[in-house]
């Protein structure tokens, strides 16, 4: 659990760091963002080998490796001295995280036995739900009070602490000399999501299929990922195997976890750029604004933790996601002038729902696969949620950036000396058509509240995209407990 919450600590740490980042090295917003989706993509493209490299070289083994290598390049994030040193250890930082989760979450799973899976989610669960949500509060501090190179020194303390941890209890598994590595698929899965990832990052500042390289990007992702699924299930042993698919609880979880996946790192990744640039906040208050909904996402797991086998799980699910949606459809109304208890009553809210979406989501997904199965399935179902996150980061920059255009164009067109409003004895003294400064201010003014509006249109989206997921818990079946239950009595 340690070494889960340092890797999912560490996808939004960096989030409120951003400006102070960007000041630093000289960068760009659309080219600081890699900060956070090189990472994203990185820990995405090497998340479903874990499956085979634990069958390979042992579990135990690989998890000290990654622990390590996780530990190191996260110094190398802070002692960088460039946005190109940066971006590259924060790729090499998304190599070594991708397998924590997925191997945390197979030791889970082979330790409790099937009938305490819930519980032992609920508690596992709080590392992978909570580190992201408590990110940019301890980034913020890190920030205010020493440097932004802290949000990556921090880890040095717990790297060490998970890999005694490690060698200490964690027991090794039996290792498959004879499993062969598919290289030819995973080329083509990486390139798949690695090209996937540059056209949604580089789309926007391109005009997107305007651009010769989109459009090759985009060629190359498509063709990549259909040559991937033509070799999954025609090859004698593919880099992921297709009976994983079969089992439908198994399948449909991957969709829903995808789905929490946008909207858990989206939001996350939105609320500090509106709270410092649109509303003044300094970085050390957006943290402790933020940290509340990490509050709401443990007092889900507890409770969620003692309804699990009591409510049906779908009815759990489905709570979760109208709490989230609701929570959403509140911040598609913020305005700049928005008061923290309201942030704050919709972070709590949001993070109770996320926190019963996920708990539930995981248990059920894994309660009917196969055993064989589980190191596969638990690396599959963290690439899903990885690419949710990156895939979802990408779309709300992008539509960001472009609403904000859009919006200022529309009210730039009705800013003219000649209406009567424009006129008025009641607009600030600043406002001065006649003078460059007043023409300077009014522009900033409306720069201000397009992006309000644009901001405003993101919340709007993740919330239709949080509804139109819930049809697909039909498609989810409980497995009967009580059946079970009464196998084991002779009569």
């Amino acid at each position: 659990m340690l070494a889960t919450i340092m890797q999912a600590l560490d996808t939004t740490i960096a989030n409120v760091a951003l400006p102070h980042m960007q000041g630093t090295m000289s960068a760009t917003q659309d080219q600081i963002s890699w900060v956070l989706t090189s990472y994203i993509v990185a820990a995405a493209i090497m998340t479903p080998p874990t499956g085979v490299l634990a069958a390979r070289i042992g579990r135990k083994r690989l998890f000290a490796i990654m622990v390590t290598g996780f530990t190191i390049t996260s110094m190398l994030c802070g002692a960088a001295t460039s946005l190109t040193e940066l971006v590259f250890y924060r790729l090499l930082q998304g190599v070594f995280g991708a397998g924590l989760v997925p191997l945390s979450q197979a030791v889970l799973l082979d330790t409790y036995p099937t009938e305490k899976h819930g519980s032992a989610m609920a508690m596992w669960g709080m590392g992978v739900m909570v580190g992201p949500i408590l990110g940019p509060t301890l980034g913020g501090y890190l920030t205010e009070y020493y440097n932004w190179r802290w949000v990556f020194y921090i880890n040095l303390p717990f790297g060490i602490l998970a890999l005694l941890g490690i060698l200490a209890f964690v027991p090794e598994t039996v290792r498959d000399k004879a499993r062969n590595f598919d290289f030819f698929g995973f080329a083509l899965l990486s390139l798949a999501i690695g090209s996937l990832q540059m056209m949604l990052d580089r789309g926007q500042s391109q005009d997107w299929f305007s651009s010769n390289e989109i459009l090759i990007e985009a060629v190359v992702a498509g063709l990549c990922l259909y040559m991937f699924l033509v070799h999954m299930y025609t090859a004698k042993m593919p880099f992921i195997e297709p009976g994983l698919f079969k089992d439908r609880n198994f399948a449909v979880g991957l969709i829903l976890i995808f789905l929490v996946g946008v909207i858990l790192l989206a939001t996350m990744a939105l609320l500090p750029p509106f709270m410092q640039n649109l509303m003044g906040f300094p970085v050390l208050t957006t943290g402790y604004v933020l940290a509340p909904r990490g509050i709401g996402t443990m007092m889900a797991m507890v409770v969620v933790g003692r309804l699990m086998g009591r409510v049906d799980t779908r009815l759990l699910i489905l709570f979760g996601i109208s709490l989230t949606s609701f929570s959403l459809w509140e911040m598609s109304g913020f305005t700049t002038e928005v008061s923290i208890s309201t942030i704050v009553w919709t972070g709590i809210t949001q993070g109770i729902g996320l926190g019963f979406i996920f708990v539930p989501l995981s248990t059920l997904s894994f309660s009917t696969l196969a055993p064989h199965f589980r190191n596969e399935g638990t690396a599959m179902f963290s690439l899903m949620r990885n690419i949710g996150s990156s895939i979802g980061i990408s779309i709300v920059f992008t539509m960001l950036a472009r609403n904000t255009q859009v919006n200022h164009a529309s009210m730039a067109d009705r800013m003219t000396p000649f209406r009567a409003a424009m006129q008025s004895p009641w607009l600030p003294d600043a406002w001065n058509w006649h003078l460059p400064s007043g023409l300077i201010a009014l522009n900033e003014e409306i720069t201000r509240q397009a992006a309000t509006i644009a901001f405003l249109n993101d919340f709007s989206l993740m919330m239709w995209v949080m509804l139109a997921s819930a049809p697909l818990l039909l498609l989810l079946r409980t497995p009967p407990r009580k059946a079970k239950a009464e196998l084991p009595i002779p009569e």
